[in-house]
């Protein structure tokens, strides 16, 4: 596997050595950890040099305080894994301690888990390649009826859907690492992003971000991605973002969603590489690792508006051409921001889960997600449908989370925890609606009191 050139952790001028042990450099915050260097538990951590045995992504994220990130993904080895194989540099004087680790939930909930999934089988299962294998096949031949024979209205219901359907259950894995402990598999998967329209760099920096700090408004970049015209979040009936519109705005929560692939299409982050929601999130990107992996990118998004956006245009007339490609987009769009919209935005929700103080992360993804149904609706959506499942475990394959769903639900009930499932996708999508409406009137107060601030 070929290997990104490597930026060194540069050592500021002004960081100081007071209170770190000698040799060690002291960093005021996290906004000062130069982007060869991460910092866990307070920690840092010099890249260079480091061959990460999840792959070269890990530098992606140079430059940033990645606790949450690190401990969610080796939910099995924290304490023992690649923290300690990297050369520690210095420490930060000061950290963002929103998220709590080492619960007696935590360490229950791992336990139940590792007696039904082993840690070191929890990637892809048979059932799971057969899976990917067959959307990917349907993929194939679907675009070549669309770019050799020409679209027509279902073809283009059908190409979109098939696209969702590689983002669902193919890329999405991949790009969580939970395909396979062999990083050349998660890597090549995880440019699925690319082939259905958005872009696998980018969906890293949005998506784990958005893992990481679930439904806090301040940090997850899905909490405010549609402000001010649609609000998912709840910001109180006093917040000034409240308008007029939104106590309707459950009528029009479908033709938003329907955007969904504009949005993607449309964006020029592809061109600079850097997600805007993930950077107003706090997250820094601006890294060696992403400029040289810029082209890529871009070439990818060329091919991809080539084969879907301009060659209908060879085939009928551009009047045509752009509604074939409207029905595409729309599909697409659908199919997957639905599943998606459904999970963090429903009845009983946790919108505020750092408000009140620290809060146990485990105990924060279950309460701002939702599951429902079971093993059809789990190959329909790639096993997103688990999303408590998912959030807790996110680098374990999809295809293990029906089998671990009953072990999470005894613990959850064990420690008081709240878990929410619904018995099929339309009894979530009414609390959906139902969550959506109230929102957007100012009149949702949630499951968990907040307290006056």
């Amino acid at each position: 596997q070929a290997h990104a050139r490597r930026t060194p952790c540069a050592m500021p001028p002004n960081a100081g050595a007071e209170g770190a042990p000698s040799g060690l450099q002291v960093f005021a915050d996290a906004d000062n950890i130069p982007e060869g260097c991460v910092a866990i538990d307070g920690e840092v951590y010099d890249l260079a040099g480091f061959d990460h045995p999840g792959g070269d992504s890990i530098q992606l994220f140079g430059g940033n305080d990645v606790t949450v990130q690190y401990r969610m993904i080796h939910p099995f080895h924290a304490g023992k894994g690649s923290v300690n194989k990297m050369k520690k540099v210095g420490r930060l004087a000061k950290t963002r301690l929103d998220y709590t680790f080492g619960s007696e939930f935590e360490k229950d909930l791992i336990a139940a888990v590792s007696k039904v999934v082993k840690p070191n089988q929890r990637f892809a299962t048979t059932g799971f390649w057969f899976r990917c294998v067959f959307y990917i096949a349907l993929y194939a031949f679907l675009t070549s009826l669309y770019v050799s024979q020409g679209s027509s209205v279902l073809l283009c219901v059908l190409v979109g859907m098939s696209q969702a359907s590689i983002g669902l259950n193919v890329q999405h894995d991949a790009n969580h690492g939970a395909v396979s402990p062999t990083p050349f598999w998660n890597d090549f998967l995880g440019f699925g992003a690319d082939l259905i329209g958005g872009c696998k760099y980018l969906w890293l920096q949005q998506h784990w971000t958005h893992h990481a700090f679930t439904n806090d408004v301040t940090r997850d970049p899905d909490a405010s991605s549609t402000d001010p015209f649609f609000l998912f979040h709840d910001w109180g009936k006093k917040s000034q973002k409240l308008k007029a519109m939104h106590a309707v705005q459950h009528f029009y929560m479908i033709p938003v969603l329907a955007m969904y692939w504009a949005s993607s299409i449309f964006n020029t982050n592809v061109v600079t590489l850097d997600h805007t929601g993930a950077k107003d999130a706090g997250m820094k990107f601006g890294n060696t690792y992403r400029e040289t992996h810029r082209p890529i990118s871009i070439l990818l998004r060329t091919i991809y508006l080539i084969l879907y956006c301009v060659t209908p245009f060879y085939h009928h007339s551009w009047t045509t051409a752009l509604a074939h490609v409207w029905v595409m987009a729309v599909s697409e769009s659908l199919t997957l921001a639905i599943p998606f919209g459904l999970s963090h935005n429903f009845m009983e929700s946790e919108r505020h889960p750092v408000v009140n103080g620290q809060t146990c992360w485990y105990k924060s993804q279950v309460e701002t997600s939702s599951t429902y149904g079971g093993y059809i609706a789990g190959w329909l959506t790639g096993g997103l449908n688990f999303q408590i499942e998912h959030h807790l475990f996110p680098r374990m394959s999809s295809a293990w989370y029906p089998y671990i769903q009953p072990a999470v639900m005894e613990v959850c009930k064990k420690h008081g925890v709240r878990y929410v499932y619904y018995p099929n996708i339309f009894s979530n999508l009414a609390s959906t609606f139902t969550y959506i409406s109230l929102v957007g009137k100012g009149m949702y107060e949630g499951a968990v009191k907040v307290k006056a601030q």
